[in-house]
């Protein structure tokens, strides 16, 4: 059974006078998906949020948003959207309570039904005890909650969140990530970061935008096995020729390092088994095999500094 897409991006463009910001960037959004959105500086990836979001009109292309196409109709296609901006957009002066009414009357919820919306709102996001507090005396992971109420009081299908863990403490970090996951569940969430790890810990879904363009796009279990070792550092008392190391099955590059040590490439099966016999059976003196496993940050640098980036795990969303 297909699921429900509450957000279609097709061949999206944004220029700035001569320069091309966003370039044919297309992919869709479904509902109980945590899509994580990663790009260096002026990548576009800023310009992109805030197309999606209605708040900056894009040069071509066309985005909707629960079947509804933002450009010819924003209103109704606005009121499916929550955004959470980097810097919550919260009165520090006024109460959790006092807020989250305002907001509930600033996107036009029945006034019989804004008490409800208000409550609703602060249990889901952990607020419920806080309420006649004011905003500018709670800790930023309550104020970045307090953001993230505002953005689901209206229940969206789409919620948006930029940076929602920039400046927290890794108590509050761990406990945002789970609020988003929950969220998750219910709306279709783009979680905008720097933070290359809260990708693994929060998202189902990853895209890497660079210069403009979708360079990126995968599930996150198949990020998981790009992220798979496809190297073996190996020690030896008796260091062989590399030749020999070429030699054993599964073994596609050798890469000599210092003190005996080398680095093994492979790409269809692990050789470490045949490598052990090898060594035991040459008496090169084995004492050291390590499996090297790639991280999320050399993915990304590897795929954001090259002068032509190329699509590399691309698939249909």
């Amino acid at each position: 059974m297909s699921k429900e897409v509450l957000v279609r991006v097709e061949q999206l463009y944004r220029y700035y006078s001569q320069t091309c910001a966003v370039d044919n960037v297309s992919f869709d959004l479904a509902k109980g998906e945590v899509l994580g959105f990663l790009g260096p500086n002026g990548a576009g990836k800023t310009s992109t949020m805030q197309m999606i979001t209605g708040n900056l009109a894009p040069s071509a292309g066309r985005i909707s948003i629960q079947g509804i196409d933002l450009l010819d109709r924003p209103k109704p296609a606005k009121r499916e959207i929550g955004y959470l901006p980097e810097q919550p957009p919260v009165y520090r002066e006024l109460t959790v309570d006092e807020y989250l009414h305002y907001c509930a009357k600033l996107n036009r919820i029945a006034r019989s039904a804004v008490a409800g919306a208000v409550a609703t709102a602060k249990e889901r996001c952990g607020l419920t005890d806080v309420g006649a507090r004011l905003i500018g005396n709670l800790s930023k992971g309550y104020q970045q909650r307090v953001g993230i109420a505002q953005a689901i009081i209206h229940t969206p299908a789409v919620v948006v969140l930029d940076e929602p863990t920039v400046g927290l403490d890794p108590i509050q970090i761990r406990e945002i990530r789970a609020l988003i996951r929950e969220l998750g569940a219910e709306h279709g969430i783009i979680l905008s970061t720097h933070i290359l790890p809260e990708v693994q810990a929060t998202c189902n879904r990853v895209q890497i935008i660079h210069k403009g363009r979708l360079v990126f796009a995968d599930t996150t279990a198949g990020l998981e096995q790009r992220l798979n070792a496809t190297s073996l550092i190996a020690g030896f008392s008796r260091p062989p020729d590399p030749a020999a190391l070429q030699q054993v099955t599964g073994v596609d590059r050798v890469e000599a390092l210092e003190g005996g040590r080398v680095r093994i490439h492979f790409s269809d099966g692990n050789p470490a088994e045949a490598l052990v016999e090898r060594a035991a059976a040459s008496h090169w003196g084995l004492h050291e095999l390590t499996p090297e496993r790639r991280t999320l940050e050399q993915i990304f640098i590897d795929l954001t500094c090259t002068e032509a980036p190329v699509a590399a795990g691309m698939e249909a969303a």
